[in-house]
């Protein structure tokens, strides 16, 4: 067995995909729907059991008070979780966090359902995830170790 660890999801749907490299490819859903809209034929399957991974969004306020510009900023903020705007994620393979927009055809056209899907809080937060995973000696660094062997 081989494993390739690229510097990013991207990077690692293009080198399965493009490259052929690999046999099984394990990345977040919408990096497989962009790589199918770009035409590449490839599948995926989403796990009956599966994680949430929220983007977060946050109005610095320093920076916003530096450029003046805080009314936009905030409307940005607020625009993001419209139905229009959670649409329009749909297309481009996120799915939306607008429940209303969830139960449209196009999202449920689009995306598997998941049977259980967890949160980073059923988890203990990030900073519990981070440290079982991530940090060394973590799960990360054994399978790497092992894929050594």
């Amino acid at each position: 067995m081989v494993c390739s660890l690229t510097k990013d999801a991207r990077e690692a749907t293009d080198a399965f995909a493009k490259q052929g490299q690999g046999d099984v490819l394990i990345n977040y859903e919408n990096e497989v729907i962009l790589a199918q809209q770009k035409g590449e034929k490839v599948d995926y399957i989403v796990p009956d059991v599966n994680i949430s991974i929220d983007n977060p969004i946050a109005v610095v306020d320093k920076n916003v008070d530096k450029h003046g510009n805080r009314e936009v900023a905030e409307g940005f903020v607020k625009f993001l979780y419209t139905p229009e705007a959670q649409e329009e994620f749909v297309k481009l393979g996120f799915r939306p966090a607008n429940e209303e927009v969830a139960q449209t055809k196009a999202a449920t056209d689009k995306f598997p359902k998941v049977k259980t899907l967890g949160t980073v809080s059923d988890f203990g937060g990030w900073e519990a995830i981070d440290q079982k995973f991530f940090a060394d000696g973590g799960v990360f660094d054994k399978i790497q170790a092992q894929k050594k062997q």
